[in-house]
């Protein structure tokens, strides 16, 4: 599981997060979601090690970065809002270049990646470089990338920009894949039906702080709307304040 501990951090020494805690359970798929500004992106640059906390502690699976940097990275796979591609890779060497990373079973991770390459239409475009992709091409390639691994946290910084209808819906069936296999993903979007319908549970951040956390059954509580829906919480939580 992912589990975050008073979380204080940001940029330089000015926090953007402050003593922000929740965990995500193996086997589930949380959605993160908030305004823009509120710390998603800030959270998940924390989780994957490209900022340091000021205080508080992030573990995966039960490593931290700071006492086993490789066990920590190797636990978790990022799928980032906009793509990130070497351009002087091919789309086969940036699968082998996966392999190596995490160390992975040959054979089998490219028995994974093949059924996606083909699901995704990427089967035989193997030896193309970056140039040759479309936008939404280029995140199948890293949805490839991320899905092929044996990582317990899934992390999805707004997956569905760039993607086709249908590859929406075969994004979706991998992430519920993973969930069945036992593994936690942490999605962060503002397609807050499609968070609705598969998440089991959701972090509300506002102003660098956890609002809200919970089920739907338990944000309805929270926010006294009995007969809610995902987007009448967030407006209610976004309206807070500015009356």
């Amino acid at each position: 599981m992912l589990e975050i501990q008073q979380l204080t951090g940001g940029y330089g020494t000015v926090p953007v997060l402050k003593n922000v805690s929740f965990t995500v359970p193996d086997g589930t798929i949380t959605g993160l979601i908030g305004l823009n500004g509120a710390g998603k992106s800030t959270t998940i640059k924390h989780i994957i090690g490209l900022l340091h906390p000021l205080k508080g502690t992030i573990t995966v699976a039960g490593h931290t970065l700071q006492a086993d940097a490789q066990a920590y990275r190797q636990a978790l796979a990022y799928v980032p809002e906009t793509p990130v591609l070497y351009p002087e890779l091919t789309l086969k060497e940036h699968l082998e270049l996966t392999i190596m990373a995490y160390d992975l079973d040959e054979k089998a991770a490219w028995a994974r990646a093949h059924d996606m390459l083909r699901r995704f239409r990427l089967d035989n475009k193997l030896d193309w470089f970056p140039d040759n992709f479309s936008k939404g091409m280029k995140q199948k390639v890293m949805i490839v990338a991320a899905f092929m691994t044996d990582a317990q946290l899934f992390i999805i910084d707004e997956p569905f920009t760039g993607l086709d209808p249908l590859a929406v819906h075969d994004l979706l069936a991998l992430v519920q894949a993973k969930k069945a296999a036992g593994a936690s993903v942490l999605m962060s979007t503002h397609i807050l039906a499609t968070a609705q319908q598969y998440a089991d549970q959701f972090v509300l951040l506002k102003d660098g702080q956890v609002r809200a956390d919970g089920t739907l059954a338990q944000l309805k509580q929270e926010f006294g709307l009995a007969d809610a829906s995902l987007d009448d919480i967030y407006l209610a939580m976004t309206a807070e304040g500015s009356r």
